[in-house]
């Protein structure tokens, strides 16, 4: 048996040899944190992907510019600005929304126009989220449900 005394009131007694009592790996007592490489890097980001777009809509003789968000629908924004466009399910399916697109793009996967209308530059407001700057024009809602069954006939 072997006895190893460390302080005047710690004594450790074995059977087996001793071990070295002197650490090998050093650990800091304090944690500090370390400061990130690129502090301004979430500022950035974050400055990049908040961008908005420029939509522009004509209704009803008059012409309103709004500033849309990728993640919000125009829809969305135009009623939130106190706008009085025709709507009903807000889920892309009753057609009680319809625009023409004039200029630019918006992604409308979510609504049930077929792909040949959507070529034609129609969409309903309720499920276009803009990719770009967009010139839209609010149309009456029997032209675009005209085309839409023509469509379907084909």
């Amino acid at each position: 048996m072997t006895t190893t005394t460390i302080s005047s009131s710690t004594t450790i007694h074995t059977t087996s040899p001793p071990l070295p009592l002197t650490p090998t790996h050093h650990f800091p007592t304090t944690v500090r944190p370390h400061p990130h490489p690129y502090p301004n890097l979430r500022l950035h980001l974050r400055h990049t992907t908040t961008c908005s777009y420029k939509i522009s809509i004509q209704h009803e003789g008059q012409t309103t510019q709004l500033e849309v968000d990728p993640d919000e629908t125009i829809l969305e924004k135009a009623l939130e600005s106190g706008m009085s466009v025709p709507h009903d399910c807000k889920l892309g399916v009753c057609m009680t929304c319809p625009a023409k697109l004039l200029a630019g793009s918006v992604d409308q996967s979510e609504g049930m126009l077929s792909d040949d209308v959507i070529e034609r530059g129609y969409s309903l407001l309720c499920v276009s989220y803009p990719k770009s700057d967009c010139e839209i024009k609010i149309i009456p809602e029997e032209e675009l449900l005209s085309l839409q069954l023509a469509t379907a006939d084909d």
